[in-house]
């Protein structure tokens, strides 16, 4: 399967699929390194670069959570933390900020597999 971000071709093997969050997160932080700068600004704070946060943004999907959930889970789970190189937790504003910026075409709803239906082109329904 073919996937893009930002313009970056990524590939995904079938077969490398995994139930392991920590699998995701190690490989979704090596995406994020190739793909983005370090740092969203020179000023920023330099608390969580953004490969941490899309690595984050990442497992949000994979574990079907919200951002706050998300932080709790962190918060709990140490060898996440370390594999992300996380000395703290960020807020889960700083997530959803982070989405709004690094995933631009999720936030509009973008490319999706789901068919998406008007009430005049849908599918005929018979009675």
């Amino acid at each position: 399967m073919l996937g893009s971000i930002r313009g970056l071709d990524v590939r995904f093997s079938m077969r490398s699929m995994t139930k392991s969050a920590v699998r995701v997160a190690r490989e979704a932080l090596a995406v994020g390194r190739q793909t983005f700068p370090a740092y969203g600004s020179r000023t920023s704070r330099h608390d969580f670069t953004q490969a941490q946060l899309f690595a984050l943004l990442t497992l949000r999907q994979f574990l079907r959570t919200d951002y706050r959930g998300l932080v709790i889970l962190v918060a709990e789970w140490g060898e996440l933390r370390k594999v992300l190189g996380l000395r703290k937790v960020p807020h889960y504003s700083t997530l959803a900020y982070a989405a709004r910026r690094l995933l631009p075409e999720a936030e509009k709803g973008g490319a999706s597999t789901t068919p998406r239906w008007s009430s005049s082109s849908g599918p005929a329904l018979s009675a």
